[in-house]
């Protein structure tokens, strides 16, 4: 993670963006990116004991939220579905994107269909790792 508190601090006591971006191991541009948001937010060194590097980030540079208005499938039906023989991921991407259109919605795209089924699976695995040493 980049320490945005040693970048900053860094920078008040006068040192070159190169050296910074030496010291903290980071590129000279996140040096120069930090010390322009930094300056943009007026934040400046010392900063208080509460703010840490992933405050300090979400100060910096806010993620924009996503809010997506698109419909999401449901994955129970799409579980047993895919049980049966026949029934491909295809199949129920087309009967999906037809369920969407008819109630008005947008449609997930079958890359993103196929993704979000292989999360939902991924919470559903069960799986036990039993260390053991070769030839035990």
């Amino acid at each position: 993670m980049t320490q945005y508190r040693e970048i900053l601090r860094l920078k008040s006591l006068g040192f070159s963006e190169r050296n910074i971006a030496r010291s903290c191991g980071v590129s000279r541009n996140t040096v120069r990116k930090v010390c322009e948001q930094a300056a943009s937010q007026n934040l400046s060194w010392p900063l208080g004991e509460t703010i840490t590097d992933r405050r300090l980030e979400e100060l910096l540079f806010p993620k924009e939220k996503l809010v997506s208005n698109r419909r999401l499938p449901d994955f129970n039906t799409i579980r047993k579905e895919l049980l049966r023989n026949g029934v491909t991921k295809k199949l129920l991407w087309i009967e999906y994107c037809e369920a969407c259109r008819q109630n008005q919605d947008q449609p997930l795209m079958y890359s993103q269909f196929c993704y979000h089924i292989q999360q939902e699976e991924q919470k559903r695995r069960v799986t036990m790792h039993i260390p053991s040493k070769p030839g035990e």
